[in-house]
């Protein structure tokens, strides 16, 4: 785990914090470009009922119109939760270079808990990843989003914030 991984997961967090406050499922991603963050974004299926609403997606659709490319080689996706199979196909597609997740995800991520469809050997792209940073605040924001839905903690006052340490 380097200093810039950690900074922009951070970023990828503060999203998350946002998805949280929407009453959305608390995940965010960043997306970075030569050290620059070309597209910030978490989720939005609730809101929007459109089930392709992930913070994945929505970071490679904002990076893709800045860049006017569907290709994002050069590209680092940060996201606080290991993607699904949808996300790991689009971050295949798009050709981002790299990605770094924060929590692994043991029910639906591909990219080691359940799978790693990265490593596939007839994909014509290689995605290098890296898990598990800022893994503990990464889980920390979903299981307290569960708690609330599950109803085992009271509902948070409109408007607060949980506080990410």
């Amino acid at each position: 785990m380097n200093e810039l991984d950690v900074y922009f997961m951070e970023l990828a967090l503060q999203e998350a914090q946002k998805a949280f406050a929407e009453d959305e499922v608390p995940v965010g991603a960043c997306m970075v470009l030569r050290g620059e963050v070309i597209a910030l974004s978490h989720n939005r299926r609730e809101k929007l009922q459109n089930p392709l609403l992930h913070a994945e997606i929505e970071a490679i659709e904002k990076a893709s119109l800045f860049l006017r490319s569907w290709r994002l080689p050069e590209c680092t996706l940060y996201v606080t939760l290991e993607p699904c199979l949808m996300c790991a196909g689009a971050i295949i597609q798009a050709r981002v270079k790299r990605l770094v997740f924060g929590a692994y995800d043991p029910k639906g991520g591909v990219a080691g808990s359940l799978l790693n469809v990265f490593t596939l050997p007839f994909w014509n792209h290689r995605v290098e990843v890296s898990g598990g940073i800022l893994q503990e605040r990464c889980s920390q924001i979903l299981r307290e989003y569960f708690k609330i839905k599950r109803g085992e903690v009271a509902e948070l006052d409109e408007g607060a914030r949980l506080e990410i340490e």
